[in-house]
């Protein structure tokens, strides 16, 4: 039987600091299954990307950072821990933070508490020596190479090439509602 699944909407956030080091928490998603993910928010009703990935920074790492351009949409089916499938639209957006920037862990709702169990500043370095089995999803080491070797390019009219997705990408995901 084939079932019609909600899409839910989400916005993914590549932190990377002026070292070049990508913030990442660890999410408890089952037993015995740690993985290391980018911040990110679902969108809540009325809510654009951009809104949601100022909120989630905000909510789950305390930081005000400038939301830059949009890098990678995903759009598929996935299956979180305790609950079915679901179809996910989650767009990965990059975020450059000061090297000032402090992460404070803040409160998190009861949902997200037992999931999240650490953040960590990697550097590719770092990610690469690693089992890319440990990241959610797997490229993320490679979008990350993606954005530290794309400069100074990446870095030139951030905002306006986020305006410029979000007039135009960002409305593609209303027919999906």
């Amino acid at each position: 039987m084939n079932q019609q699944r909600e899409l839910r909407q989400s916005a993914r956030l590549m932190v990377v600091d002026p070292e070049g080091r990508l913030l990442l928490f660890r999410y408890h998603e089952e037993p015995q299954l740690s993985l290391w993910a980018t911040i990110g928010g679902e969108l809540q009703e009325g809510e654009d990307y951009p809104s949601a990935a100022m909120r989630a920074l905000k909510e789950k790492a305390g930081l005000t950072c400038p939301i830059g351009p949009l890098l990678r949409e995903v759009n598929e089916l996935s299956t979180a821990a305790r609950s079915t499938p679901e179809r996910w639209l989650e767009r990965y957006i990059l975020v450059r933070c000061p090297v000032t920037a402090e992460v404070v862990a803040t409160p998190l709702s009861d949902e997200e508490q037992p999931d999240i169990q650490a953040w960590h500043w990697w550097t590719l370095e770092e990610m690469h020596e690693a089992d890319p089995a440990l990241f959610k999803p797997t490229w993320l080491p490679e979008l990350l190479n993606e954005i530290l070797h794309s400069e100074p390019a990446l870095y030139l009219e951030e905002h306006s090439l986020f305006s410029k997705r979000l007039a135009t990408g960002f409305e593609a995901a209303n027919h999906y509602q």
